[in-house]
């Protein structure tokens, strides 16, 4: 009789590994993390410009679904073009800063301001070259000095290597400092500009029996300077200031008895005086220049319009410089 052979075969149990289905379920767990916290990441490093053009590129286009409106509010009337139309959201826009435009006054005050920049430069310029060709004024170049500044151009005589243009404690002008201002006047007669004048002494103390001290010496000075301009041509009515400062405003703070200090500053006035009409501009009944719509030119305040009936106001173009 033959052997009978038995097989026992084991199903479903708990042993074994199970399969190997659990670690793919895992490891897209673990990717699905790892892409969610990298996101997180981007996101908390990313500017907000960068973030914006993200939610552009994902803003979704709509897409018209009835090309003539039929059977909506319309009634068969369609106010946009047919085809697809893009959300106002992931419009790309363009923004561009426009300068405002120049109304015809500021255009009329440029325009002054450069020819009055150039006006200066012309002045500088030829009162250089006369000092150089004038053998007498040759070595008093030094003691010159000739600048731009906010309150307009500034012309400086000052004492200089022993070279005074006031003998010591003495508003009595020198010679050469008369022939030093004489040129300053052929530099500046034909210009329009008011002119102020100040005085300027060092810090060394000086007081008289009577009280003359270095306010009274500077404004002597400033006054024997008028009057010396105004002899050589200049008309009395240019001169908008002149004052005496003493020691108040040294040219040089950190040495305040330094002889530089002595000295006497002439200032054409930035945008002061009467200039004939610019291009644009056409000259009213006084003879003072407006511009095209009937502004007052510089100092006028009011004007009589061209064209209108009624008389424009506007505020003055320029104010009076401070005392410096």
């Amino acid at each position: 009789m033959p052997d009978i052979v038995i097989k026992k075969i084991k199903k479903g149990g708990h042993g074994g590994h199970h399969g190997g289905s659990w670690k793919v379920a895992y490891a897209d767990f673990v990717t699905a993390m790892m892409a969610f916290f990298l996101l997180l990441w981007l996101l908390s490093s990313a500017t907000e410009e960068q973030l914006q053009g993200v939610s552009n590129y994902f803003t979704p286009e709509t897409i018209s679904q009835n090309e003539s409106g039929s059977g909506g509010i319309l009634g068969g009337t369609s106010l946009a073009k047919e085809g697809s139309l893009r959300s106002e959201a992931g419009n790309p826009t363009v923004s561009m800063d426009i300068p405002p435009v120049k109304t015809p006054e500021e255009i009329a005050e440029l325009q002054r301001a450069q020819q009055e920049d150039k006006e200066f430069k012309e002045a500088e310029e030829e009162l250089r070259k006369a000092i150089e060709n004038s053998p007498d004024l040759q070595e008093l170049a030094k003691n010159i000095r000739i600048e731009e500044t906010d309150e307009g151009l500034r012309i400086q005589i000052l004492d200089e290597d022993g070279t005074a243009m006031f003998p010591s404690g003495s508003a009595q002008m020198a010679e050469h400092t008369k022939l030093l201002l004489s040129k300053v006047a052929e530099a500046i007669e034909s210009m329009p500009q008011n002119i102020a004048i100040e005085g300027h002494t060092d810090a060394i103390p000086f007081t008289t029996i009577t009280g003359y001290s270095n306010w009274e010496l500077s404004s002597d000075r400033a006054l024997a300077t008028r009057r010396e301009l105004e002899t050589l041509g200049l008309t009395a009515k240019r001169f908008a200031k002149v004052a005496g400062l003493a020691d108040t405003d040294p040219l040089m703070p950190e040495a305040p008895e330094n002889e530089r200090n002595r000295r006497i500053s002439i200032t054409l006035l930035r945008g002061t005086g009467h200039r004939p009409a610019l291009e644009g501009e056409q000259p009213n009944g006084n003879g003072t220049p407006v511009t095209e719509n009937g502004d007052v030119s510089e100092t006028g305040t009011q004007s009589e319009p061209l064209s209108s009936g009624q008389p424009t106001t506007r505020r003055p173009s320029f104010a009076v410089p401070s005392d410096r």
